[in-house]
């Protein structure tokens, strides 16, 4: 039945031109390239004298780092192929939330002291939902688009209650130190989270709807949480006090 629907919406044919973000979508690119870029290098120069905090800021590095290679792919021109209408489909974005969202996840775990088996099973949840997601974007057919995408959303809300739910009650458990630390960082990913559907959605992945508003739209997610909410993690853990910091690593 799909494959006939899918003969239906949309017949093979080769692609003569591709619609492609452009120069202000190379110049987006760019920005976000260097402010991850930079992200970067502070956290690896900070991370050697680090101390207590080290674990993050190696979780950091990663999460960064794998974020800017991503970057710098998509303007080297790598990492995208020509789906259907004849458009630019960035495909390396999957790749790297496939990483960065499971490491961003793993952070605020450390943070917040939780169980590793509730990390797992977060983590578990969330690179689901990143398969599903990509799985809705490639497809062609609008109903199997739309089937990929409700499952996508679904595995998101089971992340977002693991960090609102069971990584807010491990941290409430460690103190009023770590429980604010955590409310805070934890209500910038949240956040940032809650964004990523609107570029894996049906309607926002249509042949209809264009590339660049698409790609400018996308665009500053992946740093608008880990360059702004790192910094706040370092400061406010660098200031825990020394009970609050033995409870963080028991």
């Amino acid at each position: 039945m799909f494959e006939s629907l899918a003969a239906e919406s949309l017949a093979p044919t080769a692609c003569t031109t591709i619609e492609e973000v452009g120069s202000t979508g190379v110049g987006a690119l760019t920005v976000s390239f260097l402010i991850l870029l930079v992200s970067t290098i502070v956290f690896i120069a900070r991370a050697g004298s680090a101390g207590e905090t080290k674990k993050y800021y190696y979780c950091s590095v990663f999460i960064c780092g794998f974020a800017t290679l991503s970057y710098f792919a998509m303007l080297s021109g790598q990492g995208w192929t020509a789906i259907a209408g004849c458009r630019q489909f960035f495909y390396i974005r999957y790749f790297e939330y496939a990483i960065t969202m499971p490491l961003i996840i793993l952070q605020l775990g450390l943070v917040a002291g939780c169980d590793a088996s509730d990390i797992a099973a977060t983590i578990g949840v969330e690179v689901l939902g990143v398969f599903c997601a990509y799985m809705g974007a490639v497809s062609v057919v609008t109903t199997v688009k739309w089937f990929w995408f409700v499952i996508s959303l679904i595995a998101l809300v089971i992340v977002l209650m693991g960090l609102a739910k069971s990584f807010k009650e491990a941290a409430n458990a460690r103190g009023g130190e770590i429980a604010s630390l955590y409310g805070q960082l934890g209500a910038l990913i949240i956040i940032t989270f809650i964004l990523y559907p609107v570029n894996s959605s049906p309607a926002h992945n249509s042949s209809l709807a264009p590339s660049l508003p698409r790609f400018l739209l996308h665009n500053p997610l992946p740093w608008l949480g880990p360059p702004f909410s790192f910094p706040l993690l370092f400061r406010r853990a660098a200031n825990l006090s020394p009970q609050a910091m033995l409870l963080q690593a028991s």
